[in-house]
C-alpha cells in the first residue's frame, strides 16, 4: 500500500478509529493486524519474510536473555545475523554478484542470471531487527517478552517500508504503553503529513516526469539539459524521501507514537559531514553505531580511520542498491568525507566569514548533486556518459523544461519557492515555533491552503516512493 493512494485514504482513518475505540491494552493488536495488511496489500507472500525474521530474532533474543556470558550468547547472535543478512543477500544481491562474477570471467550475461522481485522495505526492517538483536547481545536492551509486541516492532506500518529505522529502546516502550487520543497530536501529525504529501505529490512526482524523460533517453541531450535534470533529481529525491518520512512520522504521531527525525534540511549543510548529519539520519547513525564504531571508528591510526570511513560509504552505497552505480555514489561520498577530514586537519579552525559560509554551502550542494548522477543513472555507462557530456552543447533548448511545459514549470517554480522559504525559515528563523504562535484562524488558513495546493497541483498517479526499491 502506498501513502499516496486512495487505498491509504480509507485505510488510515479506519485504523485510527478502531485503534482509539477499543480497550487500550488491546490496541497493539489493531496495529499489528493493520501493519501486516498494509504490507500484504503489495504482495502477500512476502509477509512470510517479515514473519521469518520476526520468529528468528524473537527466538535468538530470548535465548540470549537466558545466557550469562557473551560467549554463550554469541551463537544466537550469529544465527540472527546469518538469517537476516542471508535473506537480504539472496533477494537483493545474489543476482548482482552472479552477473558481476560472470562479467569478470569474460562472459557478461545478456540478461540477468538471477532475477528475483525485491521485497519492499527489506533493507529497512532487516536493519531494524538486527539492531535489536545486537543491542540484546550487548546488554543495551532487554529482550521483549511478548512475541506480538515484538512482531509489531518489526512491522509497524508507518515506517515499515522506508524508515525511519527505529531502535528498540525508542519504539518498543511506546508500543507497550496504552496511548490515549490527543487532539494536539492529531493536528500536529496531520500538519506533518500534509507537508509530506506536498513535497511528494506537488514537487517530487512532478519533477520525476522530467527526470525520467532525460535519464531514460540520454542520446542527443544537451549538457544544459543533463545539468537541469540532475538538479531536478536532487530536489525530487529529497522531496520524495523526506516527504515519506514526514508522512510516516505524522501518521505515527496521530497514533500516539513518536518516531525519530530522519531529515533536517540537508541541502543547507555547510560541509559533507554536516550533510550526513542531516540526510537519512536513522541510517547514518545505524552505520555509525553498528559498523563504524566496531571497526574502531576514529580511535585508531589515521590510515585505519580513513579506511573505516571508506568502508562505511561503500557499504552504504551497496545498501541502497545492487548496482555499481550505487557503489560509485558511495565511493564519491567517502572521498568527499576523507578530503574534508584532511582539509580540516590542515585548517582546523573553520572560516567564520559570511562569504565563506555561503561558498561552503554552495560547494557542498554542488558535490552532493554531482554524486546524485550515479545514484539516478540506470547503468554505470549512462552515468559516465552524463558526466562526460555535462559541458557539451550548452544550448538553452532544454528538454526537461519542455517536458514540464510552461504551466508545469510555473507550478514547480512557485512551489519550490514555498519549499525553500519554509526550509530557510525553519533553519534560521524558528519558523515552526513562530507558526504555532500565530492565531488559530491564520494557522488553519495555511492548512487549508496547503490542502488546496495538493488537490490542485498534485500528481495523483500513485507512483512509488523512490526508496521503496531499497
Amino acid at each position: 500500500m502506498l501513502f499516496n493512494s486512495l487505498h491509504f485514504v480509507f485505510f488510515f482513518p479506519i485504523v485510527v478509529t478502531i485503534y482509539f475505540l477499543i480497550p487500550p491494552q488491546r490496541r497493539w493488536i489493531v496495529l499489528l493486524v493493520a501493519s501486516y495488511y498494509f504490507y500484504m496489500s503489495w504482495r502477500p507472500i512476502y509477509a512470510v519474510l517479515i514473519l521469518f525474521s520476526t520468529v528468528v530474532d524473537y527466538y535468538c533474543s530470548q535465548q540470549m536473555e537466558r545466557q550469562s556470558t557473551q560467549r554463550q550468547k554469541r551463537p544466537y547472535l550469529w544465527l540472527s545475523l546469518t538469517a537476516n543478512l542471508g535473506l537480504l543477500f539472496i533477494f537483493k544481491y545474489l543476482g548482482f554478484f552472479a552477473d558481476s562474477i560472470a562479467t569478470l570471467a569474460g562472459n557478461p550475461p545478456a540478461e540477468p542470471l538471477i532475477s528475483l522481485i525485491l521485497p519492499v522495505g527489506i533493507s529497512f526492517y532487516t536493519f531494524q531487527t538486527l539492531s535489536y538483536t545486537i543491542d540484546v547481545y550487548q546488554g543495551k536492551t532487554k529482550a521483549e517478552p511478548e512475541f506480538g509486541r515484538f512482531a509489531l516492532f518489526v512491522s509497524f506500518f508507518p515506517q515499515l517500508v522506508a524508515g525511519p529505522i527505529e531502535r528498540s529502546q525508542d519504539l518498543l516502550p511506546q508500543l507497550r504503553k496504552a496511548q490515549l487520543f490527543s487532539f494536539d497530536a492529531l493536528v500536529s501529525g496531520g500538519r506533518l503529513m500534509l507537508w509530506g504529501f506536498f513535497k511528494k505529490l506537488v514537487i517530487a512526482d512532478r519533477l520525476a516526469s522530467a527526470v525520467n524523460v532525460v535519464y531514460n533517453d540520454l542520446d542527443g541531450k544537451a549538457g544544459t539539459t543533463l545539468m537541469l535534470a540532475t538538479l531536478f533529481f536532487a530536489i525530487q529525491i529529497y522531496c520524495d524521501f523526506s516527504g515519506y518520512s514526514d508522512i510516516a512520522i505524522g501518521t505515527a504521531r496521530i497514533l500516539g507514537i513518536n518516531l525519530n527525525l530522519n531529515f533536517r534540511r540537508p541541502y543547507l549543510a555547510t560541509n559533507i559531514r554536516d550533510f550526513w548529519s542531516r540526510w537519512h539520519i536513522s541510517l547514518t547513525t545505524w552505520f555509525r553505531d553498528y559498523v563504524y564504531i566496531p571497526l574502531g571508528g576514529n580511535r585508531t591510526t589515521q590510515r585505519r580511520w580513513l579506511t573505516n570511513i571508506a568502508i562505511i560509504f561503500v557499504v552504504s552505497g551497496l545498501w541502497h542498491g545492487a548496482n555499481w552505480t550505487f557503489v560509485a555514489w558511495g565511493v564519491l561520498h567517502g572521498t568527499y568525507y576523507i578530503v574534508w577530514i584532511l582539509y580540516r586537519k590542515w585548517r582546523p579552525q573553520p572560516a567564520q566569514h559570511i562569504a565563506w559560509q555561503v561558498i561552503s554551502r554552495v560547494l557542498t550542494l554542488l558535490f552532493v548533486v554531482f554524486a546524485w548522477i550515479f545514484f539516478r543513472a540506470n547503468t554505470f555507462t549512462d552515468a559516465i556518459y552524463i558526466v562526460t557530456h555535462l559541458g557539451q552543447n550548452l544550448a538553452f533548448t532544454i528538454d526537461a523544461f519542455n517536458i514540464l511545459g510552461i504551466m508545469g514549470t510555473v507550478i514547480v517554480a512557485i512551489n519550490l519557492a514555498i519549499l525553500f522559504s519554509v526550509e530557510i525559515g525553519l533553519e534560521y528563523f524558528n519558523l515552526d515555533r513562530r507558526f504555532l504562535q500565530l492565531p488559530r484562524p491564520v494557522r488553519w488558513t495555511a492548512y487549508y491552503g496547503l490542502i488546496g495546493t495538493i488537490l490542485l497541483f498534485g500528481v495523483f498517479s500513485s507512483s512509488e516512493f523512490v526508496y521503496f526499491q531499497f
